[in-house]
């Protein structure tokens, strides 16, 4: 064990923030499905970001590899260390969930400064409390932290009108490799004075640096909202309904999911006091918002006949309306609990991909058809924001027994969905990252020149 690293990490952030037995350390050293697991020489809680710098430099003067961790609700093993049970030396994990404060809100400028460790619900929370919305909005927003969601540059359900995180950061503080400290928390929309660097960690998963702080966009809160769940004939079918919504209603559409039958069923069986909105079981169904800042909008109205159109031409086959905002939460509860759902059910393999909006019809036709001729009887759960072409796409086999062997196969299954995706101009990670899941797959779809630039970067900021 290196006692020297450990007793100056703990001069820096003091004893009770540098966690070294197995049982404390054991929350930071397994990801949220439980796949991937890693041993730490320690965890390190700094408070500031004078204290990242300083744990950074520590290590890095050791020649001790760090790894950054949020609220670890990652799916792709990103935020897990590496090293094997067992290591001699293992990793420092940095886990930023202390750094959980707010530092401005400037209404006119419509911009909220926040640290890395703030969770997701507080930022939103403390939006709305300012009469503003922050619209960066996922499943895990109850313990996922802005840290990560930069990370990761997360999507969620309202990318559709509102962009992804690197839409929804203005400026970063970050500590650098070597323990030096970049501020770039600006708050401005223009600033053309060379390379935007911010956009080298947002998405980058922590490899080139740690995020401890943010400028992000805010925006007026909606006054207005009306929210639907539809049976759609087929994936063909809610991208046309998709088009139709847009054509009548703009950027007023606020979301656009896709949930195939299979996800839906297991929502029902493992989540409590969830239910069918719809009286039949149909294969496909979406569930849309639209949403407007003028108090009084007939939001209700414009979708009721935009569904009543579609309708009339086959592609929506039941529909209903929240009449309340209760309805509403119920709505996107049976959309939001799928990947708990999933979790409690058992193990399938992940896939979360993007196509153009045009091809996921496509996309989602051959891909059954692949893995049906190859696997027979496998469930898939296909699920996602078909406003972003990103769909969540994940099989399995329904019995425990059939299912291990399955799983077994993750990599023929993965080659199989991947190359499907990148033929149809895709990517094989749309917002959940590469980390060590497809930290070596990507290598088959990035060019040489794509791969060199990238470990350019990475040898200039993080040489070590």
């Amino acid at each position: 064990m290196n006692n020297a690293l450990i007793d100056t990490l703990t001069s820096i952030v003091g004893k009770t923030q540098v966690l070294c037995e197995a049982s404390a350390m054991a929350p930071f050293l397994t990801d949220w499905r439980g796949r991937y697991s890693g041993s730490a020489l320690c965890v390190v809680r700094p408070e500031n970001t004078e204290e990242v710098a300083r744990v950074v430099a520590a290590c890095a003067a050791a020649g001790v590899a760090i790894v950054p961790q949020g609220g670890n609700t990652g799916l792709v093993g990103g935020a897990t260390p590496c090293a094997p049970a067992g290591h001699p030396q293992g990793e420092v994990v940095v886990s930023l969930v202390r750094m959980n404060r707010i530092r401005a809100i400037d209404l006119d400028n419509n911009t909220m400064t926040v640290e890395a460790g703030c969770i997701l619900q507080q930022v939103q929370e403390a939006a709305a409390a300012a009469g503003r919305l922050f619209p960066l909005s996922l499943a895990a927003e109850g313990s996922a932290t802005i840290g990560g969601n930069l990370s990761t540059n997360a999507g969620g359900v309202q990318v559709l009108r509102y962009g992804n995180m690197r839409e929804l950061a203005l400026g970063l503080e970050v500590v650098l490799a070597d323990g030096r400290i970049w501020n770039g928390l600006r708050g401005l929309r223009k600033d053309n004075t060379g390379y935007d660097l911010k956009h080298l960690f947002i998405g980058a998963e922590g490899t080139l640096g740690l995020i401890t702080a943010a400028v992000v966009k805010l925006f007026p809160l909606p006054r207005a909202r009306a929210t639907a769940w539809a049976a759609v004939r087929d994936p063909a079918a809610a991208v046309k309904l998709l088009g139709r919504l847009r054509d009548s209603c703009g950027e007023r559409v606020n979301a656009f999911e896709i949930v195939g039958r299979p996800a839906l069923d297991l929502v029902l069986k493992h989540i409590p006091s969830t239910r069918d909105p719809l009286a039949g079981k149909f294969d496909w169904q979406v569930l849309l918002e639209l949403t407007d800042t003028l108090e009084g909008s007939r939001l209700d109205t414009a979708l009721e006949a935009v569904l009543a159109a579609e309708a009339e031409s086959g592609c929506v086959l039941d529909a209903v309306l929240a009449h309340s905002e209760t309805q509403a939460q119920m709505l996107w509860r049976l959309r939001e609990s799928i990947s708990e759902a999933q979790k409690i059910d058992g193990l399938s393999i992940k896939h979360d991909v993007s196509v153009p909006i045009s091809r996921i019809a496509e996309f989602i036709a051959r891909a059954d058809a692949l893995l049906e001729k190859e696997y027979p009887g496998l469930r898939i759960v296909c699920f996602g924001h078909i406003g972003d072409g990103n769909l969540h796409y994940n099989p399995s086999k329904p019995a425990a027994l059939e299912n291990a062997s399955f799983i077994a196969a993750g990599a023929t299954v993965n080659r199989m969905v991947h190359d499907l995706v990148a033929g149809l101009g895709g990517s094989i990670s749309a917002e959940h990252g590469l980390g060590q899941l497809k930290r070596d797959e990507i290598t088959r779809y990035k060019s040489a020149t794509e791969m060199d630039m990238m470990r350019a970067i990475k040898r200039a900021l993080d040489p070590q």
